[in-house]
């Protein structure tokens, strides 16, 4: 190895003496961790900071304490990881999202729910905010606390949700039971009652630097011409006057969000060094994965949009780095809401690729799938797939139907002109349909942030909502049911098969239909979000295990695809999945080629029987047929192009190869499980 720089040496000093206290074999692995991600250390911080040196240093002597302050099951847990980097990579890892007083009340009684998320299949767990925020501060702070992502305490847990050794707890019950968790860790912000905020307000000049402060609003106007809103219904603009501010003359503050969230100064590297520490405190407590939340926001750039700006991945760089020193086993995952062309920055690429983030969610991949089952055609999902930069083969998309969040249409005009569409009219189509107001639509959503200017309405629903289960409720229709539980299936099988880790969102494995009640409860009548943030219904799930309900079909499907999942390597997450031209729109295909197996996905976004040719999918290396999802060999019909697969509505084929043990005897193809129907594949019209 190399010998260090001078500058990385001076920050080795600091590491080993604010590390001194452990047993000299720590130190010693902890130096040569820092010879490992040091200089990654260093290369962030020198994009961004004048005096890069001197704050490396500063750096390393948080992360020696942080290291020194890790208990032995932490460190355990950091040698068992380094020696399988990988991790969240592997098939078998499914992932569950979930609010923790809404699933099981209090951080205990998520510890007591561990065995039903082991019965899905979970490996990895993500707690929607849960660190301590203005109302918790405040009870009567007005506008609420933005679903829990206005923090005013990093280092406090919501107090109705327990306490930071409840968390520590939690931590590991999660890992005895081969469960990650993952928390929220709001980057951009904090919450004008967090004591950085209150002392600015004080007029302390040295916490004031935290944020962005401006005297008039000339600077705010200036950069407002190219800042989109993000609330333009109840939070218009991105600067909020503050009375208190500058020694009580008052004046303006960044709040890309709510006027109640100020957005922190990262251009300050006191900020760097603040959060750096919340950061190597969570880690300590046992969190496996940070949710870096709205870090496409925390660099600002006058005439951009200031999103994504370089720096901010020279910052998510520097700080993963250090947190490798102090904490290897934690992974860091970008919630980075952005075009399909910007995204896979937020992994990493040209010379830092492979070293930001480890996950990001593909947003794109989530509005496509919607977007195909709206419309019955999969052109502008393979469209918006096909050529999009690779991915770091040692990072991991973040796959999922729904989440907490409302869906933004984010279709790329330049894709939709490419299959024929208009990029704005298709992004109106989807709201409407989304919503129910287009004719013929199966789906009852909710618009959410009509933006009349752009014409941009988002959507708020549950997944089975949006997939027509209300409606077929509605209209006591059985064979509507099957037609919306078999698009649910279909989607779940999408993004349990892309690679990566696929987050199941709660509720959606019992296909709960959302919240009806939502606007009654206190502080939410604003936020229409909150009706597919519903409460755990514990009664609804003892459904899951009868297969005669609509729960217990779906639970059963669910299952049974993490299981399948599970037992194949070909899905490991380092393989990419691109798309395949099968010579039918109605079919989206995807190929992943890897070396313990190819395999060709077929999904048909249609309510009609699809024909594929088979040689196309042969032509991708298969010649023995084999779907795993059902298990079974597809047969093959005569057709106009010759051997043709049939494929059945809403059906999710993934195809490999047959091993020779198998049986060639074709059982039940097509919507199994989920939308219990028992389709033959000799049933073919």
């Amino acid at each position: 190895m190399n010998d260090p720089s001078p500058p990385l040496e001076r920050a080795l000093v600091a590491l080993r003496d604010s590390a001194s206290d452990l047993p000299e074999h720590v130190v010693e692995q902890l130096v040569d961790r820092w010879h490992r991600w040091g200089p990654d250390v260093l290369d962030g911080l020198a994009d961004v900071y004048p005096d890069a040196e001197e704050l490396t240093a500063r750096v390393a002597a948080r992360v020696g304490a942080a290291a020194a302050a890790r208990r032995p099951a932490l460190r355990h847990r950091d040698a068992q990881r380094l020696l399988r980097p990988d991790w969240f990579q592997q098939p078998d890892v499914v992932g569950y999202v979930a609010y923790a007083d809404r699933f099981a009340g209090t951080l205990r009684g998520v510890a007591d729910r561990i065995g039903y998320l082991r019965e899905l299949g979970v490996g990895y767990l993500h707690l929607m905010p849960l660190l301590a925020t203005r109302t918790d501060v405040d009870p009567s702070a007005e506008g609420g606390d933005d679903g829990g992502y206005a923090v005013a305490d990093y280092r406090r847990v919501r107090p109705h949700l327990g306490t930071v050794q409840d968390l520590a707890d939690l931590a590991d019950r999660l890992h005895e039971a081969g469960i990650s968790l993952t928390v929220d860790l709001v980057l951009n912000h904090v919450a004008r009652e967090h004591e950085w905020a209150v002392g600015a307000r004080a007029g302390d000049e040295r916490l004031s630097r935290f944020f962005h402060v401006f005297a008039d609003r000339t600077t705010p106007a200036a950069y407002e011409r190219t800042l989109p809103e993000v609330f333009p219904d109840f939070a218009p603009g991105s600067f909020t006057h503050d009375p208190d501010l500058l020694g009580g003359r008052g004046g303006w503050v960044w709040t890309t969000f709510n006027s109640f969230q100020w957005d922190l100064n990262w251009a300050n590297p006191e900020v760097l060094l603040e959060m750096l520490g919340v950061v190597l405190d969570l880690a300590n407590l046992g969190v496996d994965v940070l949710r870096l939340d709205a870090v496409a926001f925390i660099w600002k750039r006058m005439g951009t949009d200031c999103q994504g700006q370089p720096e901010v991945h020279a910052i998510v760089q520097a700080l993963r780095a250090a947190t490798r020193v102090a904490a290897p086993s934690v992974v860091f995952k970008a919630e980075a809401i952005v075009a399909p062309d910007r995204l896979t920055a937020y992994l990493g690429t040209g010379r830092r690729a492979g070293r930001v983030s480890d996950l990001a969610y593909h947003n794109s991949f989530m509005v496509q799938l919607w977007s195909a089952l709206a419309t019955g055609r999969a052109d502008l999902a393979r469209q918006s797939l096909t050529g999009r930069p690779p991915k770091p083969v040692g990072t991991a998309w973040a796959t999922y139907v729904r989440c907490h969040d409302d869906i933004g249409w984010a279709v790329d005009d330049a894709d939709a002109a490419a299959v024929g569409l208009s990029g704005w009219a298709h992004r109106s189509f989807l709201s409407a349909f989304y919503s129910g107001r287009y004719p013929g639509s199966f789906a009852r959503g909710l618009v959410f942030q009509h933006n009349p200017a752009t014409g941009d309405a988002r959507i708020s629903g549950s997944a089975a909502a949006l997939a027509g289960l209300a409606a077929a409720l509605e209209h006591d229709s059985a064979e509507e049911v099957d037609l919306a539980l078999g698009r649910l299936f279909l989607l779940h099988a999408a993004v349990y098969g892309f690679g990566g880790v696929p987050l199941l969102y709660s509720g959606d494995e019992l296909a709960h239909l959302g919240d009806p009640h939502w606007a009654a409860e206190p502080g939410h009548a604003a936020d229409n979000r909150w009706v597919h943030r519903p409460r755990m219904d514990w009664a609804l799930a003892e459904q899951r295990h009868d297969p005669a309900t609509v729960p217990g079909r779906v639970f059963a499907g669910l299952r049974h695809l993490a299981a399948v999942r599970a037992g194949l390597p070909s899905l490991h997450a380092a393989v990419e999945s691109v798309p395949l031209d099968v010579g039918n729109d109605a079919v989206l295909a995807l190929l992943r080629r890897h070396a313990a197996g190819t395999l060709v996905q077929l999904y048909n976004v249609s309510s009609a029987w699809q024909r594929v040719p088979a040689g196309r999918v042969r032509a991708a290396g298969l010649q023995r047929l084999w779907e795993h999802v059902s298990g079974f060999a597809p047969h093959t019909e005569p057709g106009a192009s010759g051997d043709e697969l049939a494929v059945p509505p809403y059906a999710a084929w993934w195809l490999g190869e047959r091993d020779e043990e198998r049986p060639p005897g074709g059982r039940a193809a097509g919507r199994r499980g989920v939308a219990g129907a028992r389709v033959r594949q000799d049933a073919v019209p």
